[in-house]
């Protein structure tokens, strides 16, 4: 009996022990996927905001078409009421009678926004961590922290929920969570925006950020947001590397920094980089810090100009929230988390005084960055000195943590620049990042830089961050392919120059591809660049007798260069190859109709005219309105040799010119005035070369123009084309006629602005220098993806010549 008692009690502690260990499965499965749900706790609401109906043809389609967004909690929408990450804030508060018109603006350009983001208790923090709600999980390590305010939108675009994501940014509520969830975020340049609309944190500190996974996304949106009208990338030619704030991470420095030197020099030459102590600079350009350790805000007066300026952020931020919000916690008192409460609630009023203070140190240092990055700068800064912080660690509020990263992110919130946060990979398993500032109002230049940059960053990151896979060995054939999937990428992507760069680095690597050649001239058709586009189109059709591409493409090319029976040909080619290709077959009959109505019109002997105008003889067929052969009228054999003189072009240097062999180029500058010819010599693997040579032109006819053509030197091949510039030297003579003797040197005697007559890329300057009138030009390469030749011009007077 004892013995049956015993073993029941056994099996009931069994049962009891097999009871304990499904419940405690479950609890922790019910953890796991409390921890991380479906959307990784991204988002807040739900919503439907579509775009209008598209534009009927011809006009072109909404320029956000077929790309989803999602908004942080402080955007208004309409019905919806804006949470400001707080539950307290929407029981005292009702639903917006109108929607944010940065959210309009986005509908109305084609994108469809899909739902409202979690955001920091009253967007206050940096951490992306909220008591009240389930703080969002980092998609990229989920036992680390998202970073804040906007955390739900850096996740939604993380975890591709959405294509892109709009947050605020007043102490880095963009630029922090985009780097600690591995995506790219944009702070805008403060007042770039309307904050109509939106729920204020700080309102001299507030920007308007974005979220994207790609550059071109990014490129996309902010052009919408920030009304941008069409305009020719530009590059920049100061890359500034602040060391002193690099000194300021926790990971190792050159994790960061040899990317981007890399990177930097592949792309813009070694001068363009530069290495700057920020603090020192600051110091000096901000008088008014001095002024600001001696008021009771700060006591200790040998703190780092770096904290000084950290300090500026935290005081505005508290005292512009309080003067936005104080009234609603006095009168609500809603809960609210330690670390806001002893920021916002334990700090005493600053005076008017002190106010009046941290504005001209605003101010200051505005001024001071945009002296420092001009037009064309870039400063590189890290964006956080750490990893993400584990959930829940004291790392968080430590007073280390929090004045290493309020340095960082005071430079751009303080003087108002924009900012962007690119990510490198990871380290330990954990995303790393590096953010570029550019000056205030310098946002398009900013998104151009990262759209340029982007590719090499990555490719540089992950082979500094595994250097084995550098090692690895593969065929020419194989890189050659590498290359042509990533220009037809770039090419999907409409980055019609980064494509060309791709396709001419497989070319070179396989120069028997006839798909390459192909290839590129479909990407020199989207840039207007026919005469390119034919010849490679020619080149492709020698390779390959049949590709059908290659004729359509060439005959589209020579239709845009007025040589219309040649295109006819090329269509007609192509569909003795594909009879039953449409493409060819309407553009065959559109030219037959064309060529048809261009005799029918002209008499039967194609009679010919010809005119004069300004010196040159034009000879035009009629009926053929393209065709124009301009001939000398033997204006060179008027002149008396007596009246001879001579210019002389120095030709300075290179700037961004264009990668035709693997990695560079080995350029050399040929220039051609009627018929004289002269070049420079070659400079081997610099697309940024100083060439400071002078080429020597006789002079008999003033009314010529200049053709400077840049090459690229190859060893077994024919050199290859890198861009070409025409200019007039007709101002300069005319300056030169003005008797200009005792004017003071540096006189600036005539400027000439960049046109479509010419190939200026910035306003030329006639300048009258210790006795002699010089010309510097700046001259952006044509039918090439990039680049510029900096030249001077000066004249000089045989001896014996009767000179002007």
């Amino acid at each position: 009996m004892a013995k049956q008692s015993s073993m029941a009690s056994h099996a009931s502690n069994l049962w009891v022990l097999l009871g304990l260990g499904i419940a405690g499965i479950l609890l922790a499965a019910k953890k796991l996927k409390k921890t991380i749900r479906e959307d990784f706790g991204a988002f807040i609401d739900k919503l439907l905001l579509l775009p209008p109906p598209q534009p009927a043809p011809p006009k072109a389609p909404h320029p956000l078409t077929g790309l989803s967004f999602a908004i942080s909690d402080v955007f208004d929408v309409t019905g919806y009421v804006t949470g400001f990450g707080h539950p307290d804030w929407v029981r005292t508060h009702e639903a917006a009678s109108s929607t944010c018109p940065v959210v309009s603006t986005l509908v109305e350009g084609g994108a469809t926004c899909v739902g409202k983001t979690v955001v920091d208790e009253l967007a206050f923090s940096i951490s992306g961590e909220n008591k009240h709600y389930e703080s969002s999980t980092n998609p990229a390590a989920h036992d680390r922290i998202p970073g804040g305010a906007s955390s739900g939108a850096a996740v939604a675009v993380a975890t591709n929920a959405v294509d892109f994501a709009l947050g605020i940014d007043t102490v880095g509520g963009v630029r922090v969570p985009a780097g600690y969830c591995g995506v790219l975020g944009f702070k805008s340049s403060q007042g770039a925006i309307s904050n109509t609309g939106i729920i204020p944190v700080s309102s001299s500190l507030d920007s308007v950020g974005w979220f994207a996974r790609d550059p071109n996304t990014l490129r996309r949106v902010g052009h919408v947001l920030l009304h941008l009208p069409f305009a020719t990338q530009r590059n920049p030619r100061q890359i500034i590397v602040a060391d002193d704030y690099f000194q300021l991470l926790k990971i190792p420095v050159d994790r960061i920094t040899q990317v981007v030197t890399k990177s930097a020099e592949k792309l813009f030459g070694k001068q363009s980089l530069k290495h700057q102590s920020l603090e020192n600079y600051i110091e000096s350009k901000v008088p008014s810090l001095k002024e600001f350790t001696r008021t009771k805000a700060i006591a200790n007066t040998k703190v780092p100009t770096s904290r000084l300026l950290a300090n500026v952020m935290q005081l505005l931020q508290r005292h512009e929230f309080l003067q936005n919000h104080g009234d609603w916690i006095n009168t609500v008192k809603p809960a609210i988390g330690p670390v806001i409460s002893s920021q916002v609630c334990d700090n005493a009023e600053l005076t008017n005084e002190e106010i009046e203070n941290l504005n001209t140190i605003r101010n200051q240092t505005r001024v001071a960055i945009n002296s420092l990055l001009k037009d064309d700068g870039v400063l590189v800064i890290p964006t956080m000195p750490t990893l993400p912080p584990k959930l829940g660690s004291k790392e968080i509020i430590s007073e280390d943590y929090q004045n290493r990263a309020s340095s960082l992110l005071s430079i751009a919130s303080i003087s108002g620049c924009c900012q962007v946060t690119v990510p490198l990979g990871h380290h330990e398993k954990c995303p790393v990042s590096v953010s570029f500032l550019a000056r205030h109002g310098g946002d398009r230049f900013l998104l151009d830089t990262v759209q340029t940059m982007y590719a090499s960053l990555q490719e540089n990151s992950s082979i500094i961050a595994d250097p084995k896979s550098s090692k690895k060995t593969i065929s020419l054939e194989e890189s050659a392919e590498i290359a042509k999937e990533k220009g037809n990428q770039a090419f999907k992507e409409k980055q019609w120059q980064k494509a060309i760069g791709l396709y001419s680095e497989a070319i070179k690597l396989s120069e028997n591809n006839a798909t390459y050649y192909s290839n590129r001239a479909a990407a020199y058709l989207e840039i207007g660049s026919f005469l390119l586009a034919e010849e490679d189109c020619t080149k492709a059709i020698t390779l390959d007798k049949k590709n059908v591409k290659a004729y359509l493409r060439r005959g589209t090319a020579r239709e845009m260069l007025g040589e219309y029976k040649e295109a006819m040909d090329d269509f007609r080619h192509a569909l003795v190859l594909e009879p039953n290709n449409k493409r060819a077959s309407l553009s065959a009959e559109r030219l037959r109709k064309v060529f048809q109505y261009t005799l029918r019109e002209s008499s039967p002997k194609m009679e010919s005219k010809y005119y004069r105008c300004n010196g040159v003889l034009a000879f035009t067929k009629i009926g053929f309105p393209k065709l124009t052969f301009i001939l000398n009228n033997g204006y060179r054999n008027s002149r008396s040799s007596s009246n001879q003189c001579e210019v002389r072009i120095r030709i300075k240097r290179g700037v961004n010119l264009a990668v035709r062999d693997i990695n560079s180029s080995d350029p050399y500058v040929v220039v051609k005035m009627g018929k004289q010819k002269l070049k420079t010599r070659v400079i081997n693997k610099d697309v940024n070369p100083e060439w400071n040579e002078d080429l020597t032109l006789s002079v008999t006819d003033p009314t010529l123009t200049v053709l400077l053509t840049v090459y690229d030197h190859d060893m077994f091949s024919k050199d290859d084309k890198m861009g070409d510039a025409e200019f007039e030297i007709k101002p300069y003579i005319e300056a030169l006629k003005m008797h200009l003797d005792g004017l003071p040197s540096g006189t600036i005697v005539t400027t000439v602005q960049p046109c479509r007559r010419n190939c200026l890329a910035e306003e030329s300057k006639v300048t009258w220098v210790d006795g002699k009138l010089v010309q510097d030009l700046v001259l952006r390469l044509r039918h090439v993806e990039c680049g510029e030749v900096e030249a001077q011009l000066q004249w000089i007077d045989l001896p014996g010549s009767k000179g002007l």
